[in-house]
C-alpha cells in the first residue's frame, strides 16, 4: 500500500455503488479517472473524489501517478437513517436510507520513489 484515502457518510446506498467498483478494480490510476469522468453514476462521482485524494496523497509521498494501480477498493455499509413513510389503514412503514463509507487503496508498479530534497528544521 502507498497510499490510502477514506470518505465515510456518503449519503449512497452500497448496493448501488458496488457495480462501478467492479469496473475500475485492479485498474491503472489514469484510465480508472477516465472511465469514472465517462460514468452517469452518482456512486462514480464519489469514488473518483476519493481516488483524486489517494493519488494526491502518493504524491505527497513522491510516487508518479503514472506508475499507480488501485490496489483496493472497498465500499462497507454506514449507518442508516431511519424514517417512517404513511401507509394505508393507519399504519406506518420504515424508510432506510443508507450510507457507505468508500475506501481506496494505491500501490505502485515500480518500487522507485521520486526522491525529493531533504529541508532542514530551523531550530
Amino acid at each position: 500500500m502507498v497510499a490510502r484515502a477514506e470518505s465515510k457518510y456518503m449519503r449512497i446506498s452500497p448496493t448501488k455503488v458496488r457495480p462501478v467498483v467492479a469496473l475500475i478494480k485492479g485498474a491503472n490510476v489514469m484510465s480508472a479517472d477516465v472511465n469514472l469522468s465517462m460514468m452517469t453514476k452518482k456512486g462514480a462521482a464519489m469514488i473518483r473524489q476519493v481516488l483524486k485524494s489517494a493519488v494526491a496523497n502518493a504524491k505527497v509521498k513522491g510516487y508518479r501517478e503514472e506508475s499507480l494501480f488501485i490496489s483496493k477498493l472497498l465500499i462497507n455499509s454506514g449507518p442508516m437513517l431511519k424514517r417512517w413513510r404513511a401507509a394505508t389503514f393507519g399504519r406506518a412503514t420504515s424508510i432506510r436510507k443508507r450510507m457507505s463509507h468508500i475506501v481506496v487503496e494505491l500501490d505502485s508498479k515500480d518500487a522507485v520513489i521520486v526522491q525529493q530534497p531533504n529541508k532542514e528544521k530551523k531550530r
